[in-house]
């Protein structure tokens, strides 16, 4: 699947304003988990209102008991406190990570951003080693930004 012939579909799901913020969030969850063979579990975090955490938002796969994740702890941790990308190749080799499950074995991070503050994340999961490039990246940073435009 060519990640740039789901932009149309995150496009289109994003101006349904007849659906809620977090009905739109689970749909492009569902649409990324279902065309692309290498994501596994595709899951939103939010800063948890003035705290200093993540809460876990809408997802797709096994389910987590990772509903909370302090700043700076595991990947999606790290990204609310650096506001970068952050893609792990192979989860075994990474001594900050939180499992969640046996079988993933790598992650994709990508932090959204609304008026320049970092507001969440989305978090890929994938039980292939590796399967992350540039174009991952910069197609969910593309998906972020369309994201950015229904929490301003």
């Amino acid at each position: 699947m060519n990640l740039e012939q789901l932009k149309p579909q995150i496009i289109s799901i994003i101006s349904k304003k007849d659906h809620t913020v977090d009905e739109r969030l689970l749909s492009i969850c569902e649409v990324l988990e279902a065309n692309v063979p290498y994501y596994n579990w595709v899951g939103f975090y939010f800063r948890n209102g003035d705290k200093e955490e993540l809460k876990l938002g809408p997802y797709v796969g096994e389910p987590t008991d990772h509903t909370i994740i302090p700043f700076g702890k595991g990947i999606c941790g790290q990204v609310a406190v650096s506001n970068q990308n952050f893609v792990v190749p192979d989860v075994s080799a990474q001594d900050n990570y939180i499992a969640c499950s046996i079988t993933v074995k790598s992650e994709i991070v990508i932090p959204i951003f609304v008026n320049g503050e970092n507001i969440g994340q989305i978090d890929i999961d994938s039980n292939t080693i590796d399967p992350f490039t540039e174009k991952d990246e910069r197609f969910l940073e593309f998906v972020c930004a369309e994201i950015a435009t229904i929490l301003a």
